[in-house]
């Protein structure tokens, strides 16, 4: 009787890690480190493990197609990222399919889960809740993923990412209204524990500190709303007559469209933007240029973000190595902003 063959299985249970683990080390994939990679060879090799011609084919038969997870459909900031996405994707001849997480970890998990199973290519995650406790769930994805903006302090190693520097944009909102005068500025914020969240509030806070200006609590208003079922344009609207009542001039809004809601509030309080009140957003989406006045904004560079990510994911794909981006936002100054005025001092 012919001895069996001795599969990956085999020695994924000789090496006591996973079988893509294994999978992986055999075709070089950095994803696992070299160490590794050199042990589990020598382990085939010591076990006589044969390379079936059939599976390896199957293996490098690929479906052509990326999957990409965004918040939301609807979110006008991952519209622009996926745009940078689909030039890249398609000049390699690749098509998206896009799911929506709604900012819940279960269902990011799940659009995975689906990606998985339709046998993509790589996949992307916008806004991801992945921490490190779920790299036992997501073991067994052997395709190459980037994170875009990741929203956990403790992102596992199994993925690379793009992101962008929220300290530093926080920074350049408030330097910018320290320019203009401004003293009594405020944070208007919302209720998740987000990374992006945590930055932004933390660069307001830093930049206060370096000006010498004072931090007052009732000077940042976060919402304690549950994030994942409200509208931002809602948050800023009701957030911002509490907060202008505290004596503030300017105001850093942790996006565009809580900065959004903070406009229309002014407009029903008859609160004249720059005049009484400067607004800063963060994001620079287009809505933000056709508002009245127009929003004073931190740009994201939102299509390099979404070309930049998929590039990764192609260079992970030849298996080249890559290494994990930070990218500036930049301020772009318009009419929400405007000089202190002399009876506020």
């Amino acid at each position: 009787m012919s001895k069996r063959r001795i599969s990956i299985e085999d020695i994924a249970k000789r090496a006591g890690v996973s079988h893509s683990t294994v999978s992986r080390a055999l075709r070089d994939n950095s994803l696992i480190s070299p160490k590794v990679r050199e042990e589990i060879k020598q382990l085939a090799q010591e076990m006589n493990y044969v390379p079936n011609a059939i599976a390896q084919s199957l293996l490098s038969s690929r479906t052509n197609t990326i999957g990409v997870v965004v918040t939301s459909i609807a979110d006008p900031f991952y519209a622009e990222v996926v745009e940078g996405i689909e030039q890249v994707a398609r000049s390699a001849g690749l098509s998206v399919v896009l799911s929506a997480s709604h900012r819940d970890v279960e269902q990011e998990i799940a659009a995975i889960d689906r990606f998985h199973r339709r046998r993509v290519d790589g996949i992307l995650l916008t806004d991801s809740r992945i921490s490190k406790q779920h790299t036992q769930q997501l073991a067994q994805i052997a395709v190459p993923t980037v994170l875009i903006n990741n929203q956990t302090k403790d992102q596992s190693e199994m993925f690379y990412s793009v992101e962008i520097d929220d300290h530093l944009g926080a920074r350049l909102a408030v330097e910018h209204l320290v320019s203009l005068g401004h003293n009594s500025i405020g944070y208007l914020g919302v209720g998740d524990r987000s990374r992006s969240n945590q930055h932004r509030l933390e660069g307001y806070q830093m930049a206060l500190t370096e000006a010498n200006l004072p931090q007052i609590s009732d000077w940042v208003a976060i919402s304690d709303e549950d994030y994942a079922r409200t509208n931002d344009v809602v948050i800023g609207q009701k957030m911002l007559p509490k907060l202008f009542t505290t004596g503030v001039t300017g105001i850093f809004c942790y996006n565009d469209m809580v900065a959004v809601g903070a406009l229309l509030a002014c407009r029903e309080l008859s609160i004249s933007v720059p005049q009484d009140l400067s607004l800063v957003g963060f994001d620079g989406i287009a809505v933000s240029g056709y508002v009245t006045p127009p929003l004073t904004t931190i740009c994201q560079p939102m299509l390099k973000i979404g070309s930049d990510a998929m590039q990764m994911l192609l260079d992970l794909l030849e298996e080249k190595s890559v290494e994990n981006r930070v990218l500036s936002p930049f301020l772009l100054k318009r009419g929400t902003s405007g000089a202190l005025r002399n009876d506020h001092t």
